[in-house]
């Protein structure tokens, strides 16, 4: 069953993310070119995360009970609509409402894809299977960059926001015409699918605490990296579109081969040792002062991240497995879009008062807190 879905599925989100990707390089700088400061283009990163937050544990308990489906492609339908609004934002609290529309419509997508994959999932091949979604997901936002900053620099950002619009309605229509209903499979015995009964798992808290702190550094290092390589390095669009690429698309392609090492070693060894990858690109981005720099800097991040993260998404399939795939899978998620909401805000608080290389600083000094948790917990 997984694999005739799969390649549908793949195809959808590959699309969505692509146009999630193609502002990425330029979100920061057009905000930037509305008047925000550090703080406010830390509240306008983190406005997609806050409503992202609340609305994912909303659409993961109610996909439990009533199907994914229809969840998923009404998700997709919104971002596309939604999209549009970037190009009528003319000042930073318009960007700001933009953003939190957004973020909820984002609640019923990357979450109800994972349940999806968590649901079909032969027992024992969890880290093989959410190994290939996320090489779709990270395919598709490491392309988008790459295409978003060529777009910006010869046909300007509306036509980026214009193509993020068409790319997530064509993953509408792909989900809504050819993908079918999982069957999600019943919770283990003795386990409440509720969000009560995920307190009493130690790896739950541990995930919770490795996905808050990644997500943080994570959210650090994309709003403020374009503007530390245009003002500090002097990069142009196109080349910083290049910096998150590599990082994006390395994360990617090791998906796959990783995905299938966590089904044969210690899966939480592999997360703690992925984690350390990303604290020492974090702390090294301050030092960097070329391209060449960054872009070796970039790559080792994007090897840290594809160590850590599949190991992480079969242990929260396996727990899924006991309170519920997509509650399971949406409180993971909502641990990423809390770290992505508050990373930026006190990024720019820190990049106001500290200056820019201290974002970094505080990136890496979070992920270290959060494996220290995470090792902890899972003991």
């Amino acid at each position: 069953m997984i694999k005739k879905i799969f390649p549908v599925l793949a195809l959808s989100i590959f699309s969505s993310i692509l146009g999630v990707g193609i502002i990425a390089p330029l979100l920061p700088l057009y905000a930037d070119s509305l008047g925000a400061t550090g703080v406010w283009l830390g509240v306008i990163f983190a406005s997609f995360s806050i409503t992202r937050a609340i609305s994912t544990p909303i659409f993961g308990w109610l996909s439990d009970r009533r199907g994914r489906k229809v969840f998923l492609c009404s998700g997709l339908f919104f971002y596309a609509i939604i999209s549009l609004g970037y190009i009528w934002a003319g000042n930073i609290l318009e960007l700001t409402l933009i953003r939190l529309l957004h973020g909820a419509a984002a609640g019923m997508i990357v979450p109800i894809a994972q349940a999806y994959i968590g649901d079909l999932s032969p027992e024992g091949e969890e880290g093989k299977w959410m190994g290939y979604f996320n090489a779709a997901f990270f395919a598709g936002l490491g392309c988008g960059p790459l295409i978003g900053g060529g777009l910006t620099e010869h046909f300007g950002m509306s036509i980026a926001f214009s193509g993020m619009g068409g790319l997530n309605l064509l993953a509408f229509l792909i989900a809504a015409l050819f993908l079918h209903e999982s069957g999600q499979r019943k919770t283990a015995a003795g386990h409440r699918s509720s969000f009560a009964g995920m307190r009493t798992s130690g790896v739950i808290k541990g995930l919770v605490s490795y996905r808050l702190a990644f997500a943080m550094g994570r959210g650090a290092f994309f709003t403020f990296l374009p503007i530390f390589a245009a003002f500090h390095i002097g990069l142009k669009p196109a080349l910083i579109g290049v910096l998150l690429a590599v990082n994006i698309l390395l994360m990617a392609l090791l998906q796959i081969f990783s995905g299938n090492i966590a089904d044969r070693l210690n899966r939480r060894a592999m997360v703690i040792l992925g984690s350390f990858v990303n604290i020492t690109y974090l702390a090294m981005v301050p030092l960097t002062h070329s391209f060449w720099q960054l872009l070796g800097l970039c790559a080792l991040g994007g090897i840290g991240g594809a160590i850590s993260l599949p190991a992480a998404s079969a242990l929260t399939v396996d727990e899924g497995r006991k309170f519920g795939m997509a509650s399971t899978i949406a409180i993971f998620n909502m641990a990423m879009s809390i770290g992505m909401a508050l990373g930026p805000i006190a990024s720019g608080a820190i990049a106001d008062f500290s200056g820019l290389e201290s974002v970094f600083y505080f990136g890496a000094g979070l992920s270290l807190i959060g494996t220290i948790l995470f090792a902890w917990l899972t003991r």
